[in-house]
């Protein structure tokens, strides 16, 4: 565990922390040697316990010897930065949450047929780009008893930094891909599909006959514009959450977690 005191930005090695934008990272979001930047020690710790490699850490220096020092023991031989907060904040553009940054390694992305094996419950996220509604999907994902997660490429990538610190770690818990094509290749997996939408015909989300079936895909869009036109008429339901005073609808984040529990697998 080599501890290295940096002193200025160009510091060699630290370039994943200072000049790797998200979007550059998001280009890497199908390559098994791509990396992602996990953020503080508690989503580090759930991340190495998931199998994620570790290649770095960038630490404040109170932190070396104390919230992070369980987990630079069990990272073993990779470099450790280290400097004064200010000069970290200037590197990366924001304080550290809780003092560590941790750039890891991705893993080869499995395929849907793969992750959705064995499932009775899927997540189909479509379209949605805020980091913090991914984050909060998936942490709701987890502890909802969703078996998988499913995202189409115009979606946020999951190992966004903000999306792993939201999610605090989900995101490495609930199997997760890419899907390619039009969602309803999911009725092949032998799923039927729940589209989340505001639509004159929809069904209320507490049916009867949404609890009875055996395999779900519950799919969730963008919030303003939602899901497209196209993925709602080709789905199996239409799906709404009765409201009261009025309102129209829910933040994303907050409407996959009343889904994932009303139709969760009983």
């Amino acid at each position: 565990m080599p501890v290295i005191t940096i002193k200025s930005l160009d510091e060699p090695g630290v370039e994943v922390y200072s000049r790797l934008t998200d979007h550059q990272l998001r280009q890497d979001a199908s390559d098994p040697n791509g990396l992602f930047i996990a953020e503080s020690p508690k989503v580090i710790r759930v991340a190495m316990a998931a199998g994620f490699q570790p290649l770095s850490m960038l630490c404040e220096e109170r932190h070396i010897e104390g919230d992070a020092a369980d987990i630079i023991r069990e990272a073993g031989d990779i470099p450790v930065y280290t400097g004064d907060r200010a000069l970290l904040t200037e590197l990366t553009g924001y304080k550290l949450t809780r003092g560590v940054l941790c750039a890891m390694r991705r893993k080869v992305m499995p395929t849907p047929a793969d992750i959705c094996k064995g499932k009775r419950r899927i997540a189909v996220i479509q379209g949605v780009s805020d980091t913090t509604n991914i984050g909060s999907i998936f942490r709701s994902a987890a502890a909802l008893g969703i078996g998988a997660v499913l995202l189409t490429r115009d979606s946020c990538d999951p190992l966004n930094r903000r999306a792993v610190r939201v999610s605090m770690g989900s995101v490495f818990l609930v199997p997760w891909t890419w899907i390619d094509g039009p969602v309803q290749q999911l009725n092949d997996m032998g799923f039927k599909t729940v589209a989340m939408a505001l639509a004159p015909n929809a069904t209320s989300l507490d049916d009867p006959k949404l609890m009875a079936e055996h395999h779900l895909a519950i799919v969730l869009g963008t919030e303003g514009d939602g899901l497209p036109k196209e993925a709602i008429a080709a789905s199996d339901y239409i799906v709404k959450i009765p409201m009261a005073y009025g309102a129209d609808s829910l933040n994303v984040g907050a409407a996959a977690a009343v889904a994932f529990w009303q139709l969760r697998d009983r």
